[in-house]
């Protein structure tokens, strides 16, 4: 690809992860016999706390979160989306650990979609048995009919839901406007013709809401430098603008390095990192003619 792109979420919990063992203590597990086996598979240990609510107390929000949680940790990513979709449908506000778990969970599914798509493309490419070519096409066709309906369904929750300006928290409407821009960047990829132009200018419109409202984040501030990161991507590899892409990575570099030094500890891991990606980026995009002179090398 022409460009690293950001992953960044904000972890709710370091999870631990744990080999089967046994439970000899029935009230660990409520089992009636003292004696159970719990098999895990990278299953955190937090999800066992005895403190958990019961189901019979748990709100329907609480077990919907509890549920995409659960599937997180098995790796279970459709089944975390649905249970994401169905939370962010109660029509709620997402506390800032619930709306990561709704990225966590669309990224994987959609992400994995994005991959398989490279690959039979590439496949496709490359084989000239008409069978062969038959049979690529027929997988190409269905991948991308799952991976535009995916990007439709969070899009669609986005406009319903979830975006918005909200005047005390701009980081959450950055959050959103960053993904909706994300996604629609997503189905960019796999058009072509005019709808390819219009979902380019959605998307655009889309990050540059996000760009607007990121002023008001401090400029180390990590979704502020995701954006950064993504919206340059979308310069170089969709807009075909590696001179708007560059420019906007160095701007959002250096305004960083200026006031990394007041950058809280919390933070500070997650921003350097998405730094270090507008860096690779930028080197991987410069000219030979420029002068280096960038503070990116």
């Amino acid at each position: 690809g022409g460009g690293v792109v950001c992953r960044y979420t904000v972890p709710s919990k370091q999870h631990v992860y744990a080999q089967p063992y046994l439970v000899s203590n029935s009230a660990h597990c409520g089992c009636p016999t003292g004696r159970c086996l719990l098999q895990f598979c990278q299953l955190s240990c937090s999800l066992l706390d005895t403190r958990t609510p019961s189901h019979s107390t748990m709100t329907t929000r609480e077990l919907l979160i509890y549920r995409a949680r659960l599937a997180e940790q098995v790796e279970l990513y459709s089944e975390m989306k649905d249970s994401m979709k169905e939370m962010v449908q109660l029509g709620e506000p997402l506390a800032e650990e619930e709306r990561n778990l709704l990225s966590v969970a669309y990224k994987n599914v959609v992400g994995q979609r994005r991959t398989s798509w490279r690959i039979i493309c590439s496949l496709e490419s490359k084989t000239e048995d008409p069978n062969k070519q038959k049979l690529c096409n027929q997988f190409r066709q269905k991948i991308e009919s799952e991976l535009v309906e995916l990007c439709d369904e969070i899009i669609d929750l986005l406009n319903k839901h979830l975006l918005k300006e909200d005047e005390e928290n701009p980081e959450t409407s950055v959050f959103f406007y960053k993904m909706q821009g994300d996604y629609l960047r997503y189905k960019v990829e796999i058009s072509t013709g005019k709808n390819r132009d219009s979902l380019s200018e959605e998307a655009e419109a889309a990050y540059s809401k996000a760009q607007k409202i990121a002023d008001k984040l401090t400029a180390t501030h990590p979704i502020r430098l995701g954006l950064a990161l993504n919206f340059s991507v979308f310069f170089y590899e969709i807009a075909n603008n590696p001179e708007k892409a560059c420019a906007l990575a160095k701007s959002a570099f250096d305004e960083a390095m200026e006031v990394l030094d007041q950058t809280t500890d919390e933070t500070y891991k997650d921003s350097t990192l998405i730094m270090q990606l507008l860096r690779d980026n930028l080197s991987l995009w410069r000219t030979p003619d420029d002068d280096g002179d960038d503070g990116a090398q």
